[in-house]
């Protein structure tokens, strides 16, 4: 698939998949398969290009205290991965991990600044892009200081359900405990415990890693003087 015909309208090289001034750039491109728990960026490894996600779900993850995961973001299909070490230095600053068998598309390093530098449109929104990206990350340092456990891990599942939808009653995306926790920010035994509070009150549903939403309104109310819906 070539980045003209690709379905994924939301990826940046898409949007200027028809400048021909991007032809000799799109021609680099790389496309290959990682397996789920698979890990293509390892914290700490030289920086050698960009990548977006085709096809699948990634999870970003920064190594913390005492060798803990925490997962800083989530990713879906049209996104870029690696980002937050491209320009800054020479090894990435954190690591990504394929959640599902997916497929990514990828760019050296040297071809995408050559190309940075020579083309106004696609620089301006990655600028717009990296300035999202900052927005985002204060507010979840914000929402994380701000917020009890009930209400990270209630904004963990509605942030999942924003971002990867519901379908035949459950959330396209499946996190284990542990998982959802170091995206909540919190312990695996504190997310158990809420899982089975929120079940227990009707909120939702839990099958193993499956989790569904049944009351999303309600939900919703719970956290909403945190405004949840900057955080897309």
């Amino acid at each position: 698939m070539d980045c003209i015909n690709c379905s994924n309208t939301n990826c940046l090289i898409k949007k200027h998949s028809n400048n021909p001034e991007l032809e000799e750039f799109l021609a680099e491109k790389h496309r290959f398969k990682v397996a789920k728990g698979q890990s293509f960026i390892i914290e700490g490894a030289p920086v050698h290009g960009l990548f977006f996600v085709y096809k699948g779900k990634v999870k970003m993850v920064k190594t913390g205290i005492n060798g803990r995961e925490q997962i800083v973001r989530l990713v879906n299909n049209g996104e870029v991965v690696g980002h937050r070490s491209f320009g800054v230095g020479e090894y990435y600053q954190i690591g990504a991990v394929a959640i599902e068998d997916s497929i990514l598309c990828s760019f050296t390093k040297k071809m995408l600044r050559d190309t940075l530098q020579t083309n106004a449109k696609l620089t301006y929104d990655f600028m717009t892009f990296y300035s999202e990206e900052l927005n985002r990350s204060e507010t979840k340092v914000r929402k994380f200081a701000q917020m009890t456990v009930r209400e990270r891990i209630i904004d963990a599942i509605l942030y999942i359900h924003r971002k990867f939808k519901q379908s035949k009653g459950w959330l396209t995306l499946e996190l284990s405990r542990r998982e959802l926790a170091d995206f909540a920010g919190t312990t695996e035994e504190q997310s158990i415990r809420m899982l089975s509070a929120l079940k227990s009150e009707g909120l939702i549903k839990v099958d193993g890693r499956k989790i569904g939403i049944l009351d999303l309104k309600k939900l919703r109310s719970e956290i909403s003087e945190h405004n949840y819906y900057l955080d897309s």
